[in-house]
């Protein structure tokens, strides 16, 4: 028998892939949450004064005039480092980085740069894990962990191989969810834990307990299966089969008589065709879009006033009611995937610009309720939601032959506006609500080019490049079909091909192809 056919005699969903889930969708999900966000305490600035006669004495930093932030500032960029350790004193609330180098003034930069180099670690893990485990098996490369994103990217893909097809998007939604928890939990741990070396210890060591569990952990089978190595996708699988009290079972893995042979599609494909040329750059865009906003308001917790620990798990619990509402908004014919899209993309970059527009720092009557803060979780709550979306999209908009492949180079420029995200609070500097701008501008922008892309809510699931042809026509209706009915002439076997292959359309579910790539 093929290995699908196996898994029911195994188990699906039994004891011992739930206990998969939970180490490498939950317990993993927490630990890579804490690293993709470290920053946001390990590297916060925290109150200082200063003592400068020529300047204004015990001058804080919470508390300043604008002229006298500028006569500050002219003295950090010719002070060297000695007298800013002499003349700033930072208060005792809690340690970072930035207390123990003194990386305020012109210096500052160099937190966002510290963000901006582990984030093109994930870039560099991205798109090079993906491959590598194809040749070398998913465990190998997963527990190298030498890269955060491209382990999470591995990790998702070997918890859906060793679970049973109808259980992908729930293996894949708990990933999710815990990635927000995983938010809310570093800044609780944050709260306990004031010393950021401390701090940074622990958070690592929920990493190590992860690697150690995950060392008896079983191969893909289906990986296996794919190598032709059925002996060792047979242990596999006998070994879930066992810890799943399924021990009776017996069964003999084959390969197919005929392996189905496609057409193969490779990167160039992406820009080769004008509907797939479309597509992609307004993809790369929309990936972009989420990621720089998503990590940008994450590391701007800082700067929204109040309890920095507060705002931040805020920031990772208002992330949960997201996953519920878009995948119910993107399965109703009255919404769909593009507009439940394009409507959270553009209400995000709408609430981001609103920020400009209030008075800064005033807190009563209605500015009590609408102000930096609580649109700032707005925007975090409709960036997540489009996150979510934009991977289930993604692959619906792309043939089967080169699906890999864009999903890839999308989610490449994703890593680039995670690089970039780290310097775009320091943008306050100039002027204060310009990091919402810049959120705000690129939110309604790639809302609306996403209006562009086609509809794909209960349409076929694309297989080869040729099928785009196809499905411009069915999109046009009936005038449409009659149209393709009159060119079958031109057309010959490849049109009678598709009109006999009608009668069994798959049609795709977005519940069965959740990613969790963040």
């Amino acid at each position: 028998m093929e290995v699908e056919e196996a898994f029911p005699l195994v188990g699906q969903m039994g004891p011992y892939q739930v206990y998969l889930c939970v180490l490498l969708a939950v317990l993993l999900q927490l630990y890579v949450a804490t690293e993709a966000i470290l920053i946001a305490l390990v590297g916060a600035t925290p109150p200082y004064q200063w003592d400068l006669q020529e300047l204004s004495a015990n001058q804080s930093h919470s508390n300043q005039s604008a002229s006298e932030q500028r006569a500050f500032g002219e003295w950090l960029l010719t002070a060297n480092g000695s007298e800013v350790h002499k003349h700033v004193h930072f208060s005792s609330s809690f340690t970072s980085i930035v207390s123990e180098w003194f990386l305020i003034g012109n210096t500052s930069y160099k937190v966002s740069a510290a963000s901006s180099f582990y984030f093109s670690g994930v870039f560099v893990g991205a798109i090079s894990f993906g491959q590598l485990s194809d040749r070398f098996g998913r465990k190998k490369v997963y527990l190298t962990g030498m890269m955060n994103g491209g382990m999470s990217l591995v990790a998702f893909v070997l918890l859906n191989e060793c679970v049973g097809t109808a259980y992908w998007a729930l293996a894949g939604s708990i990933g999710g969810l815990f990635f927000a928890v995983g938010i809310a939990q570093y800044a609780l741990l944050g709260y306990f834990i004031r010393s950021w070396r401390t701090l940074a210890v622990v958070v690592n060591l929920e990493g190590t307990v992860v690697f150690l569990l995950s060392l008896f952990i079983p191969e893909s089978p289906r990986w296996l299966y794919s190598q032709g190595r059925l002996n060792e996708a047979e242990d596999a699988l006998y070994l879930i089969a066992k810890r799943n009290r399924k021990q009776k079972c017996t069964f003999s893995l084959k390969l197919p008589a005929e392996r189905s042979s496609r057409e193969a599609g490779s990167f160039l494909d992406l820009f080769r065709y004008k509907i797939l040329l479309g597509r992609t750059l307004i993809m790369m865009f929309t990936w972009f879009v989420c990621s720089l906003v998503y990590y940008g308001l994450t590391l701007n917790v800082g700067d929204l006033g109040g309890s920095i620990y507060a705002n931040l798990a805020l920031s990772g619990l208002i992330e949960i009611p997201a996953y519920p509402i878009c995948i119910y908004l993107i399965n109703q014919k009255w919404f769909g995937r593009k507009r439940t899209l394009s409507a959270f993309l553009f209400l995000g970059g709408l609430a981001c610009l609103i920020v400009m527009f209030l008075p800064k720092k005033k807190d009563t009557g209605v500015f009590a309720v609408v102000n930096s803060r609580s649109l700032s979780l707005l925007g975090k709550l409709t960036i997540s939601a489009a996150f979510n979306i934009v991977y289930i999209y993604t692959s619906e908009l792309y043939p089967t032959v080169i699906r890999n492949v864009g999903m890839g180079a999308c989610s490449m420029f994703s890593r680039v506006g995670g690089i970039i995200a780290p310097f775009v609070p320091s943008l306050k500097s100039v002027q204060w609500s310009l990091p919402y701008i810049v959120f705000g501008a690129t939110g309604l922008l790639s809302g609306l080019l996403s209006l562009l892309l086609p509809e794909t809510l209960n349409s076929p699931l694309l297989e080869t490049i040729s099928d785009l042809q196809v499905c411009s026509y069915w999109r046009l209706g009936d005038e449409a079909m009659s149209l393709q009915a009159l060119d079958g002439s031109q057309s010959g076997d490849k049109d009678s091909s598709s009109g006999s292959g009608s009668e069994d359309e798959e049609f795709y579910d977005a519940d069965e192809e959740t990613h969790m790539i963040k």
